[in-house]
């Protein structure tokens, strides 16, 4: 399927959404929405497999007779049930009851049945904790199926959720149900809701041209960029991790086959949620990666919790989009946590490094962290400077790339890019100034593929360019008294040119003697003609 096509289907998607949300705000619409994307994927990835798996037992139904196949197939063999939903378990991760799957939700909606509440209330209580080995606890928690903003009673509410889902079932019929259709279709929705919710929207979406840059960097060799992406990556973090955009963006980059797991932590029980199902809708098995829910600063994820330092998880990349400038209230006990520790607290006024920190502490000896941060953690003073002066004498920092402005929803104040490693091969850092170069819009810029590619190449060859990139020595960082402010090394402004007096003078001398000439002649003329004459 076309580019144009996919995007075609996250308009047509869109449009639905903003005829039907009603009393609604983008917000709440956004979980229904996405939750009935989310069910119809699980449940057409689930018919195609049991279509393969019980091949020329698959029933087709009779003219006429609208109920899904599985659900003759279930009433005709129900002693073969428990088997085959024990082989599906096997194959595709994951059950899911006739009755529940997108087919019969949706002939509810076309028939108005007045059961189509309950039948949803209870199929997403059986995908949270029935369907998948691993419970998804909560799944759909955010989705109040009882809500007055559905309808002042049952019957309303019951009738608003048939046409939602009518619309959506007629709106997407046309489109291929093929999972890089739906996931790129689920993502340009992510990122429409985004865009209504202005601020809000900074805790969950990391627009897709940024996470291209940070995925392009995280998967190349550490060590030696320039020789391409590392065969695979065993491990790869996002410690504040919205919808999981910049993990399925790494993932994308390197291939499926390319990551062991991803492992995910997001303090928002809605963008939680969002995440969890962003991954499934994606293709990534429940085995294949694990989303925690809890406060990355407090760092109470058991796993990232362990003592021993023989048992510490690493990762072999990370990625990050968190708050900018967050307000947070260290406890002192926290100057001795084993992330902070030798480095100092950060302010309570801006968590950035409380941040920067945390992922560090996790990264593999031969991995690439690449974290989106304010500009102020370049040059601001303070605890911050002596936090970002020992990443430099540790040699830690190895590029600092500056954006454009106004790249996402929630700020349009620029961001830049730390990319931080734990053994470094150059003892240099690269500076890249890529602030200029970008599409402006209407209410947002944007980066095209060409700037993407620029960026990226710049830090692989890690090469040199006039007001764009430079090597820059720790003698002049320690000059600079270790400011990092991308300007003081990359200026994008332009040299005046000179400008030769003795030239100019000779050039004003020719336009006087020439004007004076003009003047003579027109005089001449007006002489003839008996008309008073211009004063020279």
């Amino acid at each position: 399927m076309s580019e144009q096509n996919q995007q075609q289907l996250g308009k047509t998607l869109w449009g639905i959404a903003d005829q039907l949300r009603g009393a609604m705000n983008a917000d709440d619409f956004r979980d229904y929405m996405l939750s009935f994307l989310f069910l119809r994927y699980l449940s057409d990835n689930y018919e195609a497999a049991a279509r393969r798996e019980l091949g020329s037992d698959y029933p087709t139904p009779a003219e006429g007779d609208r109920r899904a196949p599985l659900s003759l197939w279930y009433a005709a063999n129900p002693e073969d049930v428990e088997a085959f939903e024990k082989q599906m378990r096997r194959k595709v991760h994951y059950v899911i009851e006739p009755a529940h799957l997108w087919s019969s939700i949706s002939e509810l909606a076309r028939t108005q049945h007045g059961e189509m509440l309950h039948t949803l209330q209870d199929g997403f209580k059986y995908i949270e904790n029935q369907s998948f080995e691993s419970t998804f606890q909560g799944l759909f928690s955010e989705i109040n199926l009882n809500s007055e903003k559905l309808g002042r009673n049952y019957t309303e509410r019951n009738a608003k959720l048939c046409t939602i889902i009518q619309k959506i079932a007629e709106g997407i019929a046309g489109f291929s149900t093929d999972i890089d259709v739906l996931g790129d279709a689920y993502e340009y929705l992510i990122g429409q809701f985004a865009a209504g919710s202005g601020k809000k929207a900074g805790e969950f979406y990391t627009p897709q041209q940024i996470s291209s840059i940070l995925s392009g960097i995280v998967i190349l060799d550490s060590q030696e960029p320039k020789t391409g992406p590392k065969p695979k990556l065993d491990k790869v973090l996002d410690f504040a991790c919205g919808s999981g955009s910049l993990l399925l963006n790494v993932r994308k980059q390197i291939g499926a086959k390319g990551i062991g797991k991803i492992y995910g932590q997001e303090k928002n029980i809605t963008t939680y949620n969002l995440a969890r199902m962003n991954m499934l809708l994606h293709g990534v098995k429940d085995t294949e990666f694990e989303i925690h829910h809890g406060d990355t600063l407090l760092n109470d994820w058991d796993i990232l919790n362990e003592m021993n330092p023989a048992k510490k998880i690493e990762f072999d990349a990370i990625v990050a989009n968190p708050p900018f400038s967050l307000r947070w209230e260290p406890k002192e006990e926290m100057s001795d946590d084993f992330r902070f520790k030798g480095y100092g607290l950060a302010p309570k006024s801006a968590a950035d490094f409380a941040f920067l920190l945390h992922g560090f502490h996790f990264l593999g000896k031969e991995g690439t962290m690449a974290i989106i941060l304010p500009h102020g953690v370049l040059f601001r003073g303070g605890v911050e400077e002596r936090i970002r002066t020992k990443l430099l004498k540790d040699d830690h920092i190895d590029t600092v790339i500056g954006l454009p402005a106004n790249l996402f929803y929630s700020t349009g104040i620029p961001v830049c890019i730390l990319v931080l490693k734990k053994c470094k091969k150059y003892e240099d850092v690269l500076f890249i100034n890529a602030a200029e170069y970008f599409e402006k819009g209407k209410r947002q810029n944007a980066l095209q593929p060409e700037h993407i590619a620029k960026i990226v190449a710049a830090y692989r060859e890690r090469k040199e360019e006039d007001r764009y990139s430079r090597r820059v020595s720790m003698e002049e960082i320690a000059r600079n008294d270790y400011n990092l402010n991308i300007s003081r090394y990359v200026s994008t402004a332009k040299e005046e040119e000179e400008v030769d007096l003795q030239k100019v003078n000779e050039e004003l001398l020719e336009t006087d003697r020439k004007a004076k000439e003009a003047l003579a002649r027109h005089n001449a003329f007006l002489r003839e003609l008996g008309l008073p004459l211009l004063p020279g």
